[in-house]
């Protein structure tokens, strides 16, 4: 696969190859794409974690341990002005 960089995508790349950060344009290619995989397993990590936790509240709902809204934001906004309070 051969990749089309930008002009200032290559100047990028130069330079950061000059201050001593990589080896290679090789080594910055690698390095950035090392990057971008991380990004989206972290991506993917939260999603999978977001939906264990609404999987965890649609049980407790389902048990009757939900809260009714006004109480929910009611409490919401009595942390808020507590850590208001504290500043």
């Amino acid at each position: 696969m051969n990749i089309a960089l930008k002009p200032e995508q290559e100047q990028f790349i130069k330079s950061q190859i000059d201050r001593g950060r990589f080896k290679s344009a090789d080594d910055a290619v690698l390095q950035a794409f090392k990057l971008l995989e991380e990004k989206y397993q972290d991506y993917e990590n939260w999603i999978e974690d977001t939906r264990q936790k609404v999987d965890v509240a649609v049980a407790e709902l389902d048990r009757g341990e939900g809260v009714e809204l006004d109480v929910a934001m009611e409490r919401l906004q009595q942390k808020f002005q507590s850590a208001k309070d504290r500043i």
